[in-house]
Formats: structure tokens, sequence, C-alpha cells
């Protein structure tokens, strides 16, 4: 038997140990969670993107009865920036939720639809999307959402 070690790595910062530009990001997906449609788990979650170009574009989840079809706020940004500016990497992604006690105290992290949909930018455009996971404790900085998914479904074209 060979045992395999698969390892993470982010850093954690206070939001006064970042760039302006990043703590503008990420003051954006706080403000994007104000946009949440949350009927059912009252649970509001922002995203804010930067695109190469410096262009920023939000996003915040949105529930429906029919529970299958309900949208991240990450693919909401990420599907709004690539429907308007598809010639723009993404460069940088910031996400945020509340609940009703206010931010939550730890950073969440996208579900496994939205890293996959992370992946696919960074490999469309080759080259990394940054992710800032927001938490009244602390931000993680993400280099890559390949940090956050070990093993990853990467079609390289090989039947």
């Amino acid at each position: 038997m060979k045992e395999i070690v698969l390892k993470s790595t982010l850093r954690q910062y206070r939001l006064d140990e970042l760039s302006d530009g990043e703590q503008i990001l990420i003051r954006k997906a706080i403000e994007a969670t104000d946009n949440a449609y949350v009927p059912y788990s009252h649970f509001h979650v922002g995203a804010a993107l930067m695109l190469a170009d410096g262009t920023v574009f939000i996003g915040a989840n949105q529930e429906n009865a029919a529970f299958p079809v309900t949208l991240c706020a990450e693919r909401s940004a990420i599907f709004a920036a690539q429907s308007q500016c598809p010639s723009q990497p993404i460069t940088a992604l910031a996400i945020a939720a509340r609940n009703k006690d206010g931010l939550l105290h730890d950073p969440i992290t996208p579900c496994g639809s939205c890293r996959q949909v992370i992946l696919e930018m960074e490999q469309r455009y080759g080259q990394p999307v940054k992710i800032y996971l927001y938490g009244t404790s602390g931000i993680y900085v993400i280099n890559s959402v390949k940090d956050i998914l070990p093993l990853s479904f990467v079609d390289d074209g090989k039947l």
C-alpha cells in the first residue's frame, strides 16, 4: 500500500493587512450579501470578483422553492462576468456570508460546484484566481482553487 498525502496552503490575514484593492473587493462581497434572496435558509452569501482590467462584478445567492435551481453567490458573479466580459480573466474572488446574527465569525468556503466552476475559469484563462474568504475572525487567502480542490476533475482532452 502507498499512502498519498494531500496538502493545502492558505494564509489568514486581518483586513487591515491587505491592500486597499483587496479590502475594497472584500467590502463589495460583504455589501453583496444584501442582495441575497434567501427566504428558506436565511443565509446570505455575497461574492465580488475582479477581472484583469479592474472591472468588478458582484453576485449573491438566490434561492428557490425547487432547491436544485438555486444559485450560489460565486457562480452568480462568475456567470455575470463571463456573459458580459468573456475576454477578461478573473484575477480575484472574495466571498462573505451572514446569518440573522450578522457576519460570520469564521470564513465559509465555496461549495463543490462553485469550486469546479472556478477551476474552469483558471483553465480557460491559464491563470489562477486568488480567493479571499471573509470572516470577522480573519480573511483566508488562497492562491488558487486547486489548493481547496485536490484531485480536481480536469478534462485534458485525452479519451
